[in-house]
């Protein structure tokens, strides 16, 4: 099953781990966890969009004004729930902020999952 994890943290801590993160996310690809991952560009390049009322809105940075952001992700295959927190735990970042760990819904194995659309 493949699970994300969401990397939160104060954007000027991540800046420390870099070596230390490359390197586990390299055990990660040798373990056969790895899928996929991406850092993210600073919060102030951020734009939120929103329609209200059949109208575009944009706003200049984050959906909302906290200490710690969503500063990117990686997403890996682990048999369980108990092996993707394994994974979070090690991961260098959790010392220093928090790692969010959301199984990836299926939609591919019943067509009945998918939400449906309002209106």
């Amino acid at each position: 099953m493949k699970y994300l994890l969401l990397v939160c943290r104060d954007e000027k801590s991540l800046n420390a781990l870099v070596r230390e993160t490359n390197a586990y996310l390299d055990t990660l690809r040798k373990s056969g966890h790895y899928v996929a991952s991406e850092a993210l560009e600073s919060v102030e390049t951020a734009t939120t969009v929103q329609i209200r009322n059949g109208k575009l809105s944009t706003t200049d940075g984050p959906f909302a004004e906290t200490k710690e952001q969503i500063g990117g992700f990686i997403l890996v295959e682990a048999p369980n729930l108990d092996d993707a927190i394994r994974i979070a735990a090690e991961f260098p970042p959790a010392r220093h902020g928090k790692v969010e760990v959301r199984p990836v819904r299926d939609f591919t194995a019943r067509s009945s999952t998918l939400p449906r659309s309002e209106g």
